[in-house]
């Protein structure tokens, strides 16, 4: 939904004083996972350093293995080095928000195709709306040679189904590029491995109806001689089983109910011809595709009975989430300052 939605006076430093004191006080944590990036990695931290100067962000980079000179120059930039022996940005992810205390949080790739200068206004789009996830958008403003027609497309295929399934609010479901609030850190679970953690992280907002956002940031190609890590058919198929995974354990109503469906269905039109058969001979000659229509309307309804019980219990999961949500204080509680605007936010919640 894009809605627009005018604040009371305020502006998005300046609404900070009432729970952090000056603006400067608000504790920012970039977060750099890095896996190989010697040539780019120096360079973002410089940059975001940079555009952050205001916040006095501390910068971490969470090596993951890397067999060239990463390390190195991340230190060498000013960041917090720290290592993640387990392989995959996932795992990543789940050190990060596990070891990093802050008020609000900036997610981004060390690869350098993100741009530095959007950061800010991440973090004011949070501030400002009382949000818990700002999204950088990257399909509006990207380089055709960072973003191939297959990783276009791929993008555009999940992200739909995981608007049909879990809601409208997202159109760059892969991004790496977030800005996130100390509560949504510390109440996300983080299970995922790999690539599939941006699925994770959106779906996690989504289900909970955490207030989130998307602004348009720009997307550029890596530097000449560094390579993606991204594969873009086993990422691609991995990201596809994630959401199907996500399905069955926050819709399990929906998730059963279509499997109920499907085999009411194909029982129903294997058992047409027997009925008929049946009401004009009095014979049953199939007798076994008589006992697999049995068959399939038992497993009709053993799936349909086990989709309402596990909704059941989402049910009471998510409202135990909830709550451990809500515990968590915003980022900024009062609006009495001069006026801001704040344009084009997706709200949820």
């Amino acid at each position: 939904m894009g809605n627009t939605k005018i604040l009371r006076p305020g502006n998005a430093t300046q609404a900070l004083a009432s729970t952090h004191g000056m603006p400067g006080e608000l504790k920012v944590a970039v977060l750099l996972p890095c896996y190989n990036e010697e040539l780019s990695v120096g360079q973002v931290v410089e940059d975001l350093r940079a555009a952050l100067a205001e916040w006095d962000p501390t910068i971490y980079v969470y090596d993951n293995n890397s067999t060239d000179g990463s390390v190195g120059a991340a230190i060498a930039a000013g960041a917090i080095v720290r290592t993640e022996r387990r392989q995959g940005k996932g795992n990543v992810i789940r050190q990060m928000f596990a070891g990093v205390d802050a008020d609000v949080y900036v997610l981004m790739d060390s690869d350098g195709t993100y741009e530095a200068a959007s950061a800010p206004g991440l973090i004011r789009e949070l501030v400002a709306g009382q949000l818990d996830m700002v999204v950088g958008s990257r399909l509006a403003a990207f380089e055709q040679e960072a973003f191939p027609m297959g990783h276009e497309f791929g993008n555009h295929m999940l992200t739909t189904a995981v608007r049909i399934f879990f809601g409208r609010q997202i159109t760059d479901m892969l991004s790496g590029y977030r800005v996130f609030s100390k509560r949504y850190v510390k109440s996300f679970p983080a299970l995922s491995t790999g690539f599939e953690t941006e699925t994770e992280l959106t779906v996690h907002a989504l289900r909970l109806r955490m207030p989130i956002s998307e602004i348009k940031t720009r997307y550029g190609v890596r530097k000449t001689g560094s390579t993606s890590k991204l594969r873009t058919f086993h990422d691609g198929f991995r990201i596809l089983v994630t959401i199907v995974k996500l399905l069955q354990k926050e819709r399990p109503f929906l998730f059963f109910s279509s499997i109920a469906a499907a085999s009411a269905m194909l029982a129903i039109g294997l058992a047409a011809p027997i009925v008929v058969e049946y009401l004009q001979t009095g014979l049953v000659p199939r007798l076994p595709t008589a006992v697999l229509v049995t068959g399939l309307m038992i497993v009709a309804a053993l799936s349909l009975l086990s989709g309402v019980i596990l909704d059941t219990v989402t049910h009471g999961r998510n409202e135990i989430k909830r709550l451990f949500y809500l515990a968590i204080p915003p980022v900024a509680q009062d609006w009495a300052s001069p006026s801001v605007t704040v344009r084009n936010v997706s709200k949820t919640g």
